[in-house]
C-alpha cells in the first residue's frame, strides 16, 4: 500500500510541476532572462525555481497571493543569490605559470584611465565639461546643452575642439593612444 502511495505520489508532483511550467513557463523565462541577460542561465534559474516549487507545494496554496507572484519571486531570489554568490567568489587565477590568466590583467585599463584623466586635466574647463557630460556621464548633446546651459551646437564643436586636442596630446606624448580620441 506504501509503494501505491509513494507512485500517486510521484505522478502528482510530476502533473504540479508540469502544470506550473505550461501555465507559467514562458512568464518565468522571460523575466529570468530580463534579469540576467543571459537565455542559458534564465533557462537554469526556471528549473531550480520549479524545483523550489515541487519540493514546497505547500507554498504555492497557502493563500498568501498568487502562484505566478510566488514563482517570480522565487525566479529574482534565485538570480540575485547567484550575482551575491558570484561577487563574493575571489576572481580565479592561474593554477601554475604556464598556463595563461583566467582573468585578464587590468593593468593596462589603469595605466590608459590616468593617462586619459591627466589629458583630460590639460584641457580647458569648457572643452572638459564637455567631454565630462557626453563621455562619462553619458548624456547626449541635447542633455549636455541644458545641463551646461550652452546650445547643441556649441555643445558639439566644444566637443570636437576638445577631441581634436586630446588626439594632438596623445600624439605629441606618443602614448599610444592617438586613435582613441
Amino acid at each position: 500500500m506504501g509503494g501505491l502511495r509513494t507512485r500517486h505520489r510521484q505522478v502528482a508532483d510530476e502533473a504540479l510541476v508540469r502544470t506550473l511550467f505550461e501555465e507559467h513557463g514562458r512568464a518565468m523565462l522571460a523575466y529570468a532572462t530580463r534579469l540576467t541577460n543571459d537565455r542559458a542561465t534564465a533557462e537554469d534559474v526556471v528549473q531550480e525555481a520549479l524545483i523550489r516549487a515541487w519540493k514546497h507545494p505547500d507554498a504555492l496554496v497557502n493563500g498568501k497571493g498568487s502562484v505566478r507572484g510566488w514563482l517570480l519571486t522565487v525566479v529574482r531570489n534565485l538570480v540575485l543569490d547567484g550575482v551575491r554568490a558570484k561577487n563574493a567568489r575571489p576572481k580565479e587565477v592561474a593554477e601554475s605559470p604556464t598556463t595563461g590568466p583566467v582573468e585578464k590583467d587590468h593593468a593596462d585599463k589603469v595605466v590608459n584611465q590616468m593617462v586619459v584623466l591627466d589629458a583630460l586635466e590639460q584641457l580647458p574647463d569648457v572643452h572638459r565639461s564637455v567631454l565630462v557630460e557626453i563621455y562619462v556621464r553619458g548624456q547626449s548633446v541635447t542633455e549636455t546643452a541644458e545641463t551646461l546651459g550652452i546650445p547643441p551646437g556649441t555643445v558639439k564643436s566644444r566637443s570636437h575642439y576638445a577631441l581634436r586636442a586630446l588626439r594632438d596630446l596623445f600624439t605629441a606624448r606618443g602614448t599610444g593612444m592617438e586613435g582613441a580620441a
